[in-house]
């Protein structure tokens, strides 16, 4: 390899060696200033946001209205069991009514479905009065005034 200075011994100066900086050339950014690209970021971003609000609302209507059917139809059929257990009620009195008196007949049937609501009554009393409640949410509830006044961390 020959030097600038044409020895072929001499190793080559620094002068000789191509420059890492002068062989780049400037690259130019053509997107604009940060402030600008947070923008069209912060844009984006709201914009995805409200599209995945959008979302949510579609899918929480459509929800509504599919339980909304559901409660419709469970209305129909308990509406249709009320008349079952009627019709089932008068065929009973008119089949106790040919053993007795049909007043007794009516008494009996009128009777049995007292005891089925004070028994129904009862066990949903039961299962109202053991419900937990909300102990937790109560306890926090009860802390907010010591948290407000620091006395929190001294209780615990």
């Amino acid at each position: 390899m020959t030097s600038s200075t044409g020895s072929p011994s001499a190793a080559p100066r620094v002068e000789d060696r191509p420059s890492l900086v002068e062989n780049r050339s400037p690259q130019i950014d053509n997107r604009g200033s940060i402030g600008e690209a947070l923008g069209a970021v912060s844009r984006d971003l709201s914009d995805l946001i409200r599209q995945e609000i959008e979302l949510a609302k579609a899918e929480a209507r459509a929800s509504a209205v599919r339980a909304g059917r559901g409660a419709g139809l469970l209305s129909g059929a308990a509406l249709a069991g009320a008349f079952a257990l009627l019709f089932l009620s008068v065929a009973a009195w008119a089949g106790l009514d040919a053993v007795m008196d049909d007043a007794w007949a009516a008494v009996i049937v009128a009777v049995v479905w007292a005891l089925i609501g004070g028994v129904l009554a009862l066990v949903g009393k039961q299962q109202v009065t053991s419900a937990p409640g909300l102990e937790q949410t109560k306890e926090s509830v009860r802390d907010i005034p010591r948290a407000l006044k620091g006395e929190e961390e001294q209780q615990r």
